[in-house]
């Protein structure tokens, strides 16, 4: 039977989700929106960059309160607002949090919308060693 978690601490959600779910050894973390947990109804970050940083911090923060940490995430699924534009600086700012030898296997497209306002999200697919 699958673990649903939702952390206090954790991004507020902007919908009716978890922030993950574990089921043998597998976690799957809910995408994150570029909000911050501490304050969130302040507004975004500005830019393609501080919102990446923003979205990989929130991923982080879920991992860490189960055990874990990016080194553990196999996939993600990348979604941008303004894919021509910001590809190349998302690209720059998401590979900083991974090591160059261990990068997960990602996909990432450009959608119309995301909630919010955000201009990225992401979500990821991690699993327990």
């Amino acid at each position: 039977m699958p673990d649903f978690h939702l952390f206090s601490n954790g991004p507020r959600p902007v919908a009716p989700f978890s922030h993950a779910v574990e089921d043998d050894g597998w976690v799957i973390l809910t995408g994150q929106m570029p909000t911050d947990p501490a304050a969130p109804d302040a507004p975004l970050p500005h830019g393609i960059e501080a919102q990446t940083r923003r979205v990989m911090d929130n991923l982080a923060l879920i991992l860490r309160e189960l055990g874990l940490d990016l080194s553990h995430v196999v996939q993600c699924r990348c979604f941008l607002t303004e894919f021509e534009r910001d590809y190349a600086a998302f690209n720059d700012t998401y590979q900083s949090y991974f090591d160059p030898d261990r990068r997960p296997a990602r996909t990432t497209v450009g959608v119309t919308a995301l909630a919010v306002g955000a201009l990225v999200e992401v979500d990821c697919i991690a699993r327990r060693p």
